[in-house]
């Protein structure tokens, strides 16, 4: 399994930094997805961030999402789950408060297909593209939210 892991500290109260970690926020800052529709009941926000919350993304490929933990303010994770390239995900962000703000941890366990041959695309390319992209929706992230 991979794994990539950024931290970042943002000038903005974790309460703000939790309201975009829900997933119909996700296409706000995260460039490739095009739509993100919630697939489990949702009748109140707190709905979007229970454990058992689920939605459909639409982006470069589709692929599904499932919150699996949940401490408000502090830790989210989600299984993201689909048949490309995004397979069987683990994404985890954690908030720390901070004298200036936040300090967010954006952590992405990813199963890489193909057994051996996987893993040397993995360190070739899939790491290095997943770093690329955890660092890109970071800064987007806090760029939206130090406005």
């Amino acid at each position: 399994m991979g794994r990539v892991e950024k931290s970042i500290e943002i000038r903005a109260p974790r309460e703000k930094v939790w309201e975009m970690l829900a997933f119909d926020r996700f296409p706000e800052w995260m460039d490739s997805m095009k739509s993100v529709a919630y697939t489990s009941e949702v009748r109140t926000s707190e709905d979007k961030y229970r454990v058992g919350a689920s939605a459909h993304v639409i982006a470069e490929e589709e692929f599904d999402l499932e919150i699996m933990e949940n401490i408000e303010n502090e830790k989210i994770s989600s299984r993201w789950r689909g048949t490309g390239r995004v397979r069987n995900t683990i994404v985890t962000y954690t908030l720390k408060p901070t004298e200036a703000g936040t300090e967010m941890t954006y952590a992405v366990d990813y199963e890489m297909p193909w057994g051996v041959l996987g893993k040397f695309l993995d360190k070739l390319f899939a790491q290095r593209e997943a770093e690329k992209i955890v660092e890109k929706e970071s800064k987007k992230l806090k760029s939206i939210l130090e406005q």
